[in-house]
Protein backbone atom coordinates (compact mmCIF):
# COMPACT_ATOMS: atom_id res chain seq x y z
CA UNK A 1 0.00 0.00 0.00
CA UNK A 2 1.49 3.30 -1.10
CA UNK A 3 2.57 5.51 1.80
CA UNK A 4 2.59 2.74 4.42
CA UNK A 5 5.54 0.60 5.54
CA UNK A 6 4.45 -2.66 7.20
CA UNK A 7 7.65 -3.06 9.20
CA UNK A 8 7.92 0.40 10.68
CA UNK A 9 10.03 0.02 13.85
CA UNK A 10 8.58 0.27 17.34
CA UNK A 11 11.68 1.71 19.04
CA UNK A 12 11.70 5.31 17.90
CA UNK A 13 14.08 8.09 18.92
CA UNK A 14 11.81 11.13 18.52
CA UNK A 15 8.14 11.97 18.43
CA UNK A 16 7.15 15.46 17.29
CA UNK A 17 3.63 16.86 17.17
CA UNK A 18 2.36 19.54 14.82
CA UNK A 19 -0.85 21.37 14.10
CA UNK A 20 -1.58 22.75 10.66
CA UNK A 21 -3.68 25.52 9.23
CA UNK A 22 -4.08 23.93 5.78
CA UNK A 23 -5.89 20.80 4.63
CA UNK A 24 -4.09 17.47 4.88
CA UNK A 25 -4.33 17.15 1.08
CA UNK A 26 -2.59 20.45 0.49
CA UNK A 27 0.01 19.74 3.16
CA UNK A 28 0.78 16.25 1.80
CA UNK A 29 1.08 17.56 -1.75
CA UNK A 30 3.52 20.25 -0.62
CA UNK A 31 5.49 17.77 1.48
CA UNK A 32 5.81 15.34 -1.44
CA UNK A 33 7.05 18.10 -3.75
CA UNK A 34 9.49 19.36 -1.11
CA UNK A 35 11.04 15.94 -0.47
CA UNK A 36 11.28 15.34 -4.23
CA UNK A 37 13.07 18.67 -4.65
CA UNK A 38 15.43 17.95 -1.73
CA UNK A 39 16.53 14.81 -3.59
CA UNK A 40 18.23 17.11 -6.08
CA UNK A 41 19.87 19.45 -3.55
CA UNK A 42 22.81 19.47 -1.19
CA UNK A 43 23.15 21.44 2.03
CA UNK A 44 25.89 22.30 4.44
CA UNK A 45 25.82 20.31 7.65
CA UNK A 46 25.96 23.49 9.74
CA UNK A 47 22.74 24.70 8.05
CA UNK A 48 20.80 21.74 9.46
CA UNK A 49 22.35 20.96 12.77
CA UNK A 50 25.20 21.24 15.15
CA UNK A 51 28.14 20.39 12.89
CA UNK A 52 30.37 17.58 14.07
CA UNK A 53 32.36 17.66 10.83
CA UNK A 54 33.76 20.89 9.38
CA UNK A 55 33.15 21.65 5.69
CA UNK A 56 30.64 18.84 5.30
CA UNK A 57 27.95 18.67 2.63
CA UNK A 58 24.76 16.60 2.82
CA UNK A 59 22.96 15.03 -0.13
CA UNK A 60 19.41 13.84 0.50
CA UNK A 61 17.65 10.72 -0.72
CA UNK A 62 13.99 10.49 0.23
CA UNK A 63 11.74 7.58 -0.59
CA UNK A 64 8.11 6.86 0.15
CA UNK A 65 6.92 3.55 1.54
CA UNK A 66 5.08 0.97 -0.50
CA UNK A 67 4.12 -1.87 1.87
CA UNK A 68 7.46 -3.67 2.32
CA UNK A 69 9.87 -1.34 0.55
CA UNK A 70 10.58 2.32 -0.15
CA UNK A 71 10.49 3.90 -3.59
CA UNK A 72 12.86 6.76 -4.39
CA UNK A 73 10.87 9.99 -4.87
CA UNK A 74 11.80 10.62 -8.49
CA UNK A 75 9.54 12.41 -10.99
CA UNK A 76 7.45 9.32 -11.75
CA UNK A 77 6.94 8.38 -8.10
CA UNK A 78 6.11 11.96 -7.14
CA UNK A 79 3.39 12.10 -9.80
CA UNK A 80 1.93 8.81 -8.57
CA UNK A 81 1.87 10.05 -4.97
CA UNK A 82 0.32 13.39 -5.97
CA UNK A 83 -2.38 11.57 -7.97
CA UNK A 84 -3.16 9.39 -4.97
CA UNK A 85 -3.37 12.43 -2.67
CA UNK A 86 -5.70 14.26 -5.09
CA UNK A 87 -8.11 11.31 -4.77
CA UNK A 88 -7.82 11.07 -0.98
CA UNK A 89 -5.33 12.28 1.61
CA UNK A 90 -3.23 9.68 3.39
CA UNK A 91 -3.85 8.93 7.07
CA UNK A 92 -0.24 7.74 7.37
CA UNK A 93 2.80 8.59 5.25
CA UNK A 94 6.05 6.69 5.83
CA UNK A 95 9.34 7.90 4.39
CA UNK A 96 12.93 6.76 4.22
CA UNK A 97 15.51 9.52 4.55
CA UNK A 98 19.11 8.77 3.60
CA UNK A 99 21.63 11.48 4.37
CA UNK A 100 24.89 11.14 2.45
CA UNK A 101 27.76 13.16 3.89
CA UNK A 102 30.73 14.50 1.96
CA UNK A 103 33.69 16.34 3.38
CA UNK A 104 35.28 18.91 1.12
CA UNK A 105 38.96 19.66 1.52
CA UNK A 106 41.12 21.35 -1.12
CA UNK A 107 38.20 21.05 -3.57
CA UNK A 108 38.20 17.27 -3.20
CA UNK A 109 35.08 15.51 -1.92
CA UNK A 110 35.51 12.53 0.37
CA UNK A 111 32.39 10.45 1.04
CA UNK A 112 31.64 9.70 4.70
CA UNK A 113 29.20 7.32 6.34
CA UNK A 114 25.49 7.67 5.61
CA UNK A 115 22.60 8.09 8.04
CA UNK A 116 19.40 6.14 7.49
CA UNK A 117 16.20 7.44 9.05
CA UNK A 118 12.60 6.38 8.74
CA UNK A 119 9.82 8.71 9.68
CA UNK A 120 6.10 8.25 9.91
CA UNK A 121 3.56 11.03 9.71
CA UNK A 122 0.14 10.23 11.19
CA UNK A 123 -2.66 12.64 10.32
CA UNK A 124 -5.51 12.53 12.80
CA UNK A 125 -8.08 15.03 14.10
CA UNK A 126 -6.16 18.19 13.32
CA UNK A 127 -2.91 16.82 14.76
CA UNK A 128 0.13 15.45 12.95
CA UNK A 129 2.37 13.05 14.78
CA UNK A 130 5.87 12.48 13.42
CA UNK A 131 7.73 9.37 14.62
CA UNK A 132 11.42 9.26 13.73
CA UNK A 133 13.62 6.19 13.82
CA UNK A 134 17.38 6.25 13.21
CA UNK A 135 18.11 2.93 11.55
CA UNK A 136 21.87 3.19 11.24
CA UNK A 137 24.75 5.56 10.63
CA UNK A 138 26.83 8.12 12.44
CA UNK A 139 23.88 10.38 13.43
CA UNK A 140 25.51 13.64 12.38
CA UNK A 141 21.95 15.00 12.21
CA UNK A 142 19.74 14.26 15.21
CA UNK A 143 16.15 12.99 14.95
CA UNK A 144 14.98 16.36 16.28
CA UNK A 145 16.83 18.12 13.46
CA UNK A 146 15.05 15.87 10.95
CA UNK A 147 11.70 16.98 12.41
CA UNK A 148 12.82 20.62 12.26
CA UNK A 149 14.01 20.22 8.66
CA UNK A 150 10.62 18.91 7.54
CA UNK A 151 8.72 21.59 9.50
CA UNK A 152 10.93 24.43 8.24
CA UNK A 153 10.86 23.31 4.59
CA UNK A 154 7.07 22.96 4.66
CA UNK A 155 6.66 26.39 6.27
CA UNK A 156 9.00 27.96 3.70
CA UNK A 157 6.82 26.60 0.87
CA UNK A 158 3.80 28.61 2.05
CA UNK A 159 3.30 32.34 2.45
CA UNK A 160 2.62 31.83 6.17
CA UNK A 161 3.60 29.35 8.84
CA UNK A 162 1.36 26.29 8.31
CA UNK A 163 3.08 23.72 10.56
CA UNK A 164 3.40 24.59 14.23
CA UNK A 165 5.15 22.43 16.77
CA UNK A 166 2.88 21.56 19.66
CA UNK A 167 2.73 19.31 22.68
CA UNK A 168 0.63 16.12 22.59
CA UNK A 169 -2.90 16.22 24.01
Amino acid sequence: MLGFYENFPEGIQKIAFFTTSVSYKRLQQALTEILHRLNTETSRLEDLGNPSIPQCQIAFEFGIADTQTFNYLDDKEMKEVLNRISERAFSIMDFLCVLRYYRTKNEKQTPLRFDYYMFRLKFDKGMIEMRIFHERGSMHISPEEIANLVRDKVNAAFSRKVLKTTAPD
